[in-house]
This record gives C-alpha cells, sequence and structure tokens, in this order.
C-alpha cells in the first residue's frame, strides 16, 4: 500500500501508527501469553479471560494469535507456547466432545498454520483428519454443512463461511478434489439462500435435511430473521474472498464485495458497528468491536484480489476500521488479558455484552499483522 504513509487515520482526531501499533501488540500479547498460561480464552470480564473446554469453538484463536507472532517476529517463546494445542485438540476427535462446523476455527490456527510453518508431520495428519470431520457434515439433498449438533439436523450458519478454508486446503494438500467440491457447494448455499440482494446476511437459515428445501430464515444471534447482524456480515465478506482465493470463480469476489458495502453503509461515524445493523435505533445498542476486527482483516483480503484503482476503497476502509479500534476500544496496559472492549457475543440470548472476545483480538493481529507486512494466511 504505497500510497500509505504510515498513518491510519479514523474518525477525527484519530491516528495511529501501524509500526507503533505493532509493537504495543507485541507486548501486549507478551502480557496476555504470562497471564493467561494454558487457558483456552472466550470472553473476558474486566479484561480478564475465562477459561473454556478445548472442544469450545473458540479454542483456535488463541494458538493462532501466538503463531501470527512467532511468524512476524521469529520469537521462539510463542511458537513453543502454540506447539501443543493441536494435539490437545485432536483428543477431541477420540473422546466424548461437542467438535461441530467450526473445526476450521479450531484446526486452521493449530494444526494447519503449524503445518504450513514448521513442516509438522502430525500437524499435517490432524489438518487434514479435522476436514474430513468437516466434509462428513455435508448434507448432499441441501448442499450445505450441517450446523452445531443435538436436533438442528437442517440447519446452517453464516459463519461456516470462514470455516471453508480448511476443506479448500486440504483439496490441495492430498490432491483430492472432494474436499474442493463440498466447499463451494456449500458457498454457492450461501450466495442462493444468505446473501440477500442488498448485501445485508442471514445468520441461520433452516432446510428440509431429507429434500434440501428451504424452509425459513432465523435470527440467531441477530435481532430478527431478516436483519443484518454486523459479525455475520464480517464471516462473510471475509469468508467470500477466501472462497475466490481458492477458486478463482469472480461470483465470490462480487459477493464479498456486495457484503462489506453493506457493511462500510452502515458503520456509525466512528467506524465500529453495532451488534446489528438492523435494530431499529441503533441509539444505546452495543457495538461489537469483534465484528469490526474481523471486517477489518477481510476488507484488507478483498483488496488483494482487486483491481489498483479500487483496492483503494478497501484498504482505507479497514485501516479506518483499525484506527477506530486501536484510538478507542484497544487497551495495551500490562493489568488486563483482553486486548479490544465493547464485544458483544450474543446479544439476543443476553450473553457476553461489553466483553472482550478472543476472536476479536484475534483478527486485530491478524490485521494489524497484515498492514505490516504479513503475507501469511490462516483462513
Amino acid at each position: 500500500m504505497e500510497w500509505y504513509a504510515g498513518r491510519i487515520a479514523g474518525k477525527a482526531g484519530i491516528t495511529v501508527n501501524k509500526e507503533e501499533l505493532w509493537g504495543s501488540l507485541h507486548k501486549k500479547v507478551n502480557v496476555m501469553a504470562e497471564k493467561m498460561g494454558n487457558k483456552s480464552p472466550h470472553v473476558a470480564f474486566d479484561g480478564i479471560y475465562d477459561d473454556m473446554r478445548i472442544d469450545w469453538w473458540t479454542s483456535g484463536f488463541w494458538p493462532g494469535m501466538l503463531w501470527i507472532m512467532h511468524e512476524m517476529t521469529g520469537d521462539p517463546s510463542f511458537r513453543e507456547r502454540a506447539w501443543d494445542w493441536d494435539a490437545s485438540l485432536e483428543q477431541c476427535m477420540v473422546s466424548n466432545s461437542n467438535l461441530h462446523h467450526d473445526v476450521g476455527f479450531q484446526f486452521l490456527p493449530t494444526a494447519v498454520i503449524k503445518y504450513k510453518l514448521t513442516g509438522d508431520a502430525d500437524a499435517r495428519r490432524r489438518g487434514i483428519q479435522a476436514a474430513n470431520f468437516l466434509a462428513g457434515r455435508f448434507n448432499l439433498a441441501g448442499r450445505f454443512l450441517r450446523a452445531w449438533n443435538q436436533d438442528k439436523t437442517g440447519w446452517a450458519i453464516i459463519d461456516s463461511c470462514m470455516n471453508l478454508s480448511l476443506l479448500f486446503w486440504a483439496a490441495e494438500e492430498i490432491q483430492d478434489p472432494r474436499f474442493r467440491h463440498i466447499a463451494a457447494a456449500h458457498a454457492d448455499t450461501v450466495l442462493e439462500h444468505f446473501i440477500r440482494e442488498d448485501g445485508s446476511v442471514r445468520h441461520i437459515v433452516s432446510f428440509d435435511p431429507e429434500t434440501g428445501a428451504f424452509l425459513e430464515a432465523l435470527g440467531g444471534q441477530g435481532h430478527s430473521p431478516e436483519s443484518g447482524w454486523s459479525r455475520g456480515q464480517a464471516w462473510a465478506l471475509y469468508g467470500m474472498a477466501n472462497v475466490f482465493r481458492y477458486t478463482g470463480d469472480i461470483r465470490y469476489l462480487h459477493a464479498a464485495k456486495r457484503v462489506a458495502h453493506y457493511f462500510l453503509a452502515s458503520l456509525p461515524e466512528d467506524a465500529v458497528p453495532h451488534w446489528d445493523f438492523r435494530t431499529g435505533n441503533a441509539e444505546g445498542e452495543p457495538r461489537d468491536t469483534s465484528a469490526a476486527a474481523c471486517a477489518a482483516s477481510g476488507l484488507l483480503e478483498i483488496a488483494k484480489h482487486v483491481a489498483t484503482p479500487e483496492r483503494e476503497l478497501y484498504d482505507r476502509a479497514a485501516l479506518r476500521i483499525m484506527a477506530a479500534l486501536a484510538g478507542s476500544y484497544a487497551s495495551f496496559d500490562d493489568k488486563t488479558e483482553a486486548i479490544l472492549r465493547e464485544g458483544t457475543g450474543n446479544k439476543p440470548a443476553g450473553q457476553n455484552i461489553d466483553v472482550g472476545l478472543i476472536y476479536g483480538d484475534y483478527f486485530f493481529v491478524e490485521a494489524a499483522a497484515k498492514l505490516n507486512g504479513w503475507q501469511g494466511s490462516i483462513f
């Protein structure tokens, strides 16, 4: 981004130097590592992360941050702390666990990136095993990856866009196109049933698991079935950009851009979204910094795939969001573990509102790494 002179401009009065931001994050992640130890974090209350079970869907984000830090800095301590996570996750494959559609969120930032960076054969095996597990959730009748477990046999969710990269990676790694066919089929279902004409996105779609027929849209973590849950928008814009990267099919890039345009047009003045773009009245509604961070990283992915005159739109949008997060929503001190404040987990359920969220922190670090020259990818 030659036009970028080193300072990220956000809302009036907020700028941040990208190198200084990375330096602050380097120090902060060191603090997190010392404070959190072997915790598997999800939610931070008052800046301190909880410790979830290893099969919880967020268990890959913390080790993913460590691997990015290792690749960017060469510091072996980050590698050492990240090394055993994929082995721990593998035990969920052979024991009673609640693994589901989010194995991409768990094994891409652990096993797959570990294999890419170190060539570790066990990490490769674990990544392929996870891809097999995810492929096994494909419903041929409806051409979708089944969400969750228990009785939700016909449900699919927008979050799975981000997990498709696990299947595309496996297809390339072992030269087996079945994984690619499944991923593309689910992506086509997203194009048909999740992404609306105006670029807004549904969270949950219910299909008849026997016939594959569309039944209904469900609100899920959004305000309503026809609202615009901001984190779902971020999953979709980033996920569709990734599908384009793997397939070269322009339909997916067009979809990513359409979702991105809706997201950007709906942002408040300070560029950090409320938890849903269609609540009727945004005043008093909580923000979701995790949606902002994920969208920023996804916008930088879109920027890689468009022509130079267009690229600046997505780069500048990502920079604006990152400036707002760094200037008004981030904590770089050594007293807390979480980086970003004001994340919203599940507003309709009244869960995890105005908290730190590990996936928000992950995507903030990932986007900052991209701004500082990181050429790798996890998703």
